[in-house]
């Protein structure tokens, strides 16, 4: 498992790492569809399928996770309609413990995520998320996801963290992909972001499915 002794640093996605990734699942595969279907009067199938190709087309970019860019290309008030839903934002109750442990523990806790400014706000109002974390950073400050290198070129200049003693979680396999090649040293995965389904295969990633199984670990090297 990982040896807390040699990390300084904590950086944490948002949406299925730290917040329960059902939210966002509804939104985009459900919500959504259904409000074109709606608005252009076909099948809620026949919309989920549009939305998904659309989707695909700006997997991995900036866009795929930017609000205005959606609003535009549907013709819909996105961040008004997350509103709407919002009582499904929720932290994972796991976490609150395991953040408490390592801030405890003398760690530095960065939220790197690639959600929206706007959507980061909504999220931190209906959780009181920053309440356990040191920095907040959203991916837009920069013009690129964490999917690129060029992301992690930048943050790196910008808090001029230790590649070698910094712990990266998400549950991105993808993005956990490009964190390796960047050279961060201790990487983690999220087997359940979404706890409506089944835990994913994490390839070669040390996963969790729990963070308390960590906490006898943060806890015993405590500074």
């Amino acid at each position: 498992m990982l040896n807390w002794q040699q990390i300084d640093t904590v950086l944490l996605d948002m949406d299925g790492t730290l917040l329960d990734l059902h939210f966002d699942n509804h939104f985009w595969l459900e919500f959504i569809p259904a409000k074109i279907a709606q608005q252009h009067n076909i099948s809620f199938e026949d919309a989920k399928t549009i939305l998904i190709d659309k989707y695909h087309k700006v997997a991995g970019q900036i866009e795929w996770y930017c609000l205005d860019y959606w609003q535009k290309e549907l013709n819909l008030p996105i961040a008004q309609l997350k509103r709407e839903v919002q009582h499904l934002i929720a932290i994972r109750e796991d976490v609150p413990d395991f953040l408490n442990a390592l801030r405890k523990a003398g760690k530095k806790l960065i939220l790197l995520t690639n959600a929206h400014p706007d959507s980061l706000s909504l999220k931190i109002e209906r959780t009181q998320l920053d309440g356990y974390l040191d920095v907040l950073i959203s991916t837009h400050e920069f013009g690129v996801s964490k999917e690129h290198q060029a992301l992690w070129q930048q943050l790196q200049a910008r808090l001029n963290f230790d590649k070698n003693r910094t712990l990266f979680v998400d549950d991105s396999l993808t993005i956990l992909k490009a964190a390796h090649d960047f050279g961060i040293g201790h990487l983690l995965a999220i087997a359940n972001p979404d706890s409506k389904l089944q835990p994913i295969h994490t390839d070669e990633f040390l996963a969790i499915t729990d963070y308390r199984t960590l906490l006898p670990i943060a806890q015993s090297h405590q500074s």
